[in-house]
């Protein structure tokens, strides 16, 4: 089988079709997991960062990966995944971030690297934009989300950890 010829910048549009296994509302390209795409020959070479070291969804991410690259007509498809730099919600995208928000899941704040700041900041509520918020629990149903409370509607909803 003789690979198609794409170009990086189409490698990388494929790869917008791989969804987040925990999210499927955005991409593991726009989420910043993706971080090189390579083609040498006939081979493509993919490396990722997990948000977290032990992200339960790593193994369906890397399959995930490799799947659409041979429904695109690669045979010969390497998926890596490095843990340095560590991730950081900087690389989400703002299209990303609006997606998040239109879900339901309130995007992690920019920080630039100032946790501090963030840290003290509220949530801002994806449902109705109040910051009358509060942590109800700094573990949601992935080690990368926080659950909140806003009382202005009065409806739960999760946040991105801001890494």
């Amino acid at each position: 089988m003789v690979a198609p010829m794409l170009t990086e910048k189409e490698l990388w549009r494929v790869l917008e079709d791989v969804k987040d296994p925990e999210i499927p509302v955005v991409n593991l390209v726009e989420m910043g997991i993706i971080r090189s795409v390579t083609r040498e020959d006939e081979r493509v070479t993919v490396i990722i960062t997990p948000t977290f070291t032990g992200c339960p969804a790593l193994h369906t991410m890397q399959g995930d990966i490799a799947t659409r690259l041979k429904q695109a007509g690669f045979s010969d498809v390497k998926v890596t995944v490095t843990l340095s730099p560590a991730w950081t919600t900087e690389w989400i995208t703002e299209e990303a971030r609006a997606k998040l928000k239109d879900f339901g899941l309130a995007p992690p704040p920019r920080h630039t690297g100032d946790f501090e700041l963030v840290l003290v900041e509220s949530a801002a509520c994806p449902y109705c934009g109040s910051h009358n918020t509060r942590i109800n629990n700094t573990w949601g149903p992935t080690p990368c989300r926080i659950l909140y409370y806003c009382d202005h509607c009065q409806q739960g909803f999760e946040q991105f950890k801001p890494l």
